[in-house]
């Protein structure tokens, strides 16, 4: 284990709700039905965290903070009011987004901790605290004051109804508006007609590779090895260690950060598996592309939902341990490309309205474990972390947390807070995984700790 993570603290504290209110919009909504496109009927029932770490504000009391950021709540769910609302199922069974105004359930809490005792090198046991458990309607809001002084703001909601994108434009709106800086630059479109199936529709076998009706899943494996526990974690690369990593990951062509980050990952994950007693003969890595850039004109790249597919690529263990790291980038490269295009979405909306109203799922969930070690490389490359002031300064740490249940795992990396260029990621893999990655790759991913955040 790395240094850091030795000197981390485990401070164990605890949080104390003191207030719950339901924020509504600041304007009367027409009740309205808002269907989910194709492209959110895709997605499970998951839930999707994210939480922002600010120091005590200054020339404002932590009341007035919570005042500003309740009304600034109800003003920006005029505009997202799909957020206000809840999810029912209609009459064929698939959900649908009743858009009635419910609210939003907004937490006050406390913490008897200090920002600096927070360890969030893991999550599970900090960042679990300081984010709402969702039990009703789309989206909860968690503000809690640590004995510092300090704020931390942590929101829940149902990816079914929001990506990490439409999530974004979300929280830069209510930031917007809590520091009075209206009109707001992103206004969210709801035009579902913009994922609308064609007609007639058009059959493309290559995504029957990609995804499954669910009621083709296998059961859930349960495990009792401690080491194939799923764990989160969080770390940081710096800037000059994420270009060595892109040199090196680069062929005769130059590939993207991500790609060479995600390569990279892989050819870890398969060398852990090449340890075990018994291992594996594959392994598979998944990539979320969003489409939006893909799909729409500029002028709709505001829309507001999902707007994700998620390709993968699976690969002999002993090719990604035994040829370099150039030939696994390219090897990402190669399944990515074909996905990263209009057409594929467009499959894939009208693969999706052929299994209607059977929930559908990505094929890389379903993967057993005698399929290998499985995990999901997403993209926060546009989380807006520096963005998110509601007046009282920018966050010194922000992150999704997003543990989401399954054999597959996670990953999501994020620009730091901290300095330009530097990447934070936050990991969702095996307890196994993880120690054996800290061992090999101490030299890039570093334990997230207060030194680094400056707190």
């Amino acid at each position: 284990m790395g240094e850091a993570a030795e000197q981390a603290r485990d401070c164990d504290f605890h949080v104390t709700t003191t207030r719950k209110q339901l924020i509504t919009a600041a304007l009367p909504l027409q009740d309205h039905w808002l269907p989910l496109s194709n492209l959110d009927l895709i997605l499970p029932p998951v839930h999707v965290s994210v939480c922002f770490c600010y120091k005590k504000p200054r020339n404002m009391t932590n009341s007035m903070a919570h005042e500003t950021l309740k009304t600034a709540l109800a003003e920006t769910l005029v505009s997202y009011y799909a957020f206000a609302g809840e999810i029912v199922t209609n009459p064929t069974g698939e959900p649908e987004i009743l858009c009635n105004n419910r609210g939003v359930d907004f937490m006050e809490a406390g913490a008897d901790v200090d920002l600096r005792e927070l360890n969030l090198y893991d999550p599970d046991e900090s960042i679990a605290k300081l984010v709402p458990i969702k039990k009703h309607g789309v989206i909860a809001i968690q503000v809690t004051q640590l004995k510092c002084g300090s704020i931390v703001v942590g929101c829940t909601f149902d990816h079914r109804v929001a990506d990490a994108y439409s999530m974004n434009m979300f929280l830069v709106s209510w930031a917007e508006i809590s520091r009075s800086d209206v009109p707001i630059s992103c206004v969210p479109s709801f035009r579902r007609s913009l994922l609308n199936p064609r007609r007639p529709l058009v059959m493309d076998s290559a995504i029957d590779q990609m995804y499954i009706p669910v009621t083709s899943l296998p059961p859930p494996q349960e495990t009792t090895n401690p080491d194939s526990i799923l764990a989160s974690r969080l770390y940081y690369i710096k800037a000059d260690a994420l270009d060595d990593l892109q040199a090196l990951a680069s062929g005769s062509k130059r590939r993207t950060k991500l790609e060479s980050f995600s390569a990279f990952l892989w050819k870890l994950v398969a060398k852990h598996a090449a340890t075990d007693p018994v291992p594996s003969k594959n392994s598979k890595l998944g990539i979320v592309v969003d489409g939006r850039r893909r799909l729409m004109e500029q002028e709709n790249n505001t829309y507001f939902g999902n707007v994700l597919s998620i390709p993968f690529g699976g690969q002999k263990i002993d090719d990604l341990v035994n040829k370099p790291l150039s030939w696994v980038t390219e090897v990402v490269h190669r399944f990515l490309e074909s996905s990263v295009t209009k057409e594929h979405f467009l499959n894939l909306i009208d693969w999706v309205e052929t299994r209607r109203p059977t929930p559908t799922v990505s094929r890389i969930y379903s993967t057993g474990s005698e399929d290998g070690p499985a995990f999901v490389v997403s993209s926060g490359r546009s989380f807006p972390v520096t963005q998110v002031d509601f007046g009282w300064g920018s966050p010194v740490f922000g992150s999704y947390h997003f543990p989401w249940g399954g054999n597959a795992g996670y990953v999501m990396p994020m620009p730091s807070s901290v300095e330009d260029g530097d990447w934070m990621v936050y990991l969702h893999l095996t307890k196994g995984q993880l120690k054996f990655i800290e061992e090999e790759a101490s030299q890039v991913l570093k334990p997230i700790d207060n030194n680094y955040l400056k707190i």
